[in-house]
């Protein structure tokens, strides 16, 4: 747990920022010009996901909780190169 009111002002400072840039990668997700478009938003909403999680992993004071922001990061990688692959190659594997 943080015991720095400075820091606990900054982490939710920075929290709100997250959370609000997810909605301008939510829209470009449904409204993408191209499929690679869409793939981006995704994984920047993905990426948002992570520091949010991580954001709260500093405000809860667990560990935990970090563990599955990093399994969130390995699954969101897979998933990108994948989705790259079939949109270029046609297909996945």
């Amino acid at each position: 747990m943080i015991e720095s009111e400075f820091a606990q002002v900054a982490i939710k400072l920075v929290l709100l920022a997250l959370v609000s840039l997810l909605i301008p990668a939510s829209y470009r997700v449904i409204v993408g010009a191209t499929l690679p478009d869409r793939l981006q938003a995704v994984d920047l909403i993905t990426t948002l996901l992570i520091g949010i999680i991580v954001m709260l992993a500093l405000v809860e004071g667990t560990q935990g909780i970090v563990d599955m922001a990093i399994a969130l990061a390995a699954f969101a990688f897979v998933g990108t190169i994948s989705i790259a692959r079939y949109i270029s190659e046609g297909r996945a594997f």
